[in-house]
């Protein structure tokens, strides 16, 4: 996508080929600074510290940082060892594991001198994939947003609220729930994007609003609780939101709040929709409030907040009272029941096993019955 008229993806193979180089999602809105990662150690703290986040870079990320790993040692204890850390990182995204396993089915057969090799070359494959499949998911669900903005009148746009940050800096190119979007604004649809801030890490505010006011997509920011609000008075048409993990039921494990929202959705009839890309998918996973791990972050994102202040500097502040504890579960799952429609590369289908299985037929092998 497009940061002042050039294009990026989110990570790229370093001009030394022997390193990868990122966003450094932490220093935005304020600063675009790249960061280049040469190690595994290098690779896992990215992840884990969120200079990378968003269910599809997270795998890439950890492909790439799989080959720096084997570069330094790739025996058969190195790649078990690089597996295991990177594993480690972050518990919720299913997409990390994916990546991983397949990259362990891949080389673990293959003699360690070949490994670092073809390391980089399946990392390369997934991103590729990666870009793929959200070019697919957004030419999904374009259909869907021409067909609601054919019903608004001509002056008004087509309103869509999102939650978190399901864009191209949760991808490698093109995000997912963003990519609808994106492909509705460049097509001339008349769209505006209510940006939920999406506390307690902004992603929304600080991530999502700027992807948008760089590719030129009119936007809102608004607090996380204005979306029923918005929702009573009209002013929302429909809800897309990404996804961590989904289950083979269809249940959507996404960023803290995307539940509430959903329930807002249900309550005033404003169709509610999940862009999910295959590797998020858990076919071994059913109930996702009862088998889906969430993450506990630390207490610090909820205590303090970051930004840039009058004077130019970023600085970091309390908001809570000293000795207040805080808790920081980073999803939260929203039951199948609530969502209108699962967008993915091979089209939208009903949030169902029957509509993931009408989808994926050659994976429902590995789902667990219903």
């Amino acid at each position: 996508m497009n940061v002042q008229g050039k294009h990026w993806r989110t990570l790229w193979l370093g001009a030394d080929g022997e390193s990868v180089e990122i966003i450094d999602q932490t220093r935005l809105p304020h600063e675009f600074t790249t960061v280049r990662l040469a190690t595994l150690d290098d690779a896992a703290h990215a992840i884990r510290a969120m200079l990378v986040r968003g269910a599809p870079l997270i795998g890439a990320t950890a492909a790439y940082g799989l080959w720096l790993g084997l570069r330094a040692d790739a025996s058969d204890t190195g790649l078990q060892s690089a597996h295991a850390t990177l594993l480690a990182t972050r518990p919720t995204a299913i997409n990390l594991r994916w990546a991983l396993d397949r990259a362990l089915e891949l080389l673990g057969p293959l003699p360690p001198v070949t490994r670092a090799t073809s390391a980089q070359r399946l990392a390369a494959r997934i991103c590729d994939e990666d870009v793929a499949i959200n070019r697919g998911i957004g030419e999904a669900g374009l259909p869907l947003l021409q067909a609601l903005a054919a019903r608004k009148p001509a002056a008004e746009p087509l309103n869509i609220l999102t939650h978190c940050n399901a864009g191209w800096l949760a991808t490698v190119d093109w995000g997912t729930a963003t990519a609808p979007i994106y492909m509705a604004h460049d097509a001339g649809i008349k769209i505006h994007v209510w940006v939920d801030e999406t506390r307690p890490r902004n992603q929304g505010a600080s991530l999502t609003a700027w992807e948008l006011l760089n590719h030129g997509v009119p936007h809102t920011v608004v607090v996380d609780n204005a979306g029923g609000h918005l929702m009573q008075h009209g002013q929302v048409d429909l809800v897309i939101v990404g996804t961590d993990r989904t289950t083979a039921q269809g249940d959507v494990c996404n960023k803290i709040g995307t539940y509430l929202k959903a329930l807002a959705a249900h309550d005033n009839g404003v169709p509610f929709y999940v862009a999910l890309p295959s590797p998020s998918i858990d076919w071994t996973v059913r109930d996702g409030v009862r088998e889906i791990p969430i993450e506990e972050r630390a207490a610090t994102e909820v205590t303090h907040l970051t930004g840039r202040s009058n004077n130019g500097t970023l600085a970091t502040i309390r908001v809570t009272p000293e000795g207040s504890p805080a808790a920081n579960p980073a999803f939260d799952v929203t039951p199948a029941r609530l969502i209108t429609g699962l967008i993915t590369e091979r089209g939208v289908a009903p949030a169902s096993a029957a509509g993931l299985r009408r989808l994926f037929p050659e994976r429902t092998a590995a789902a667990p019955s219903a």
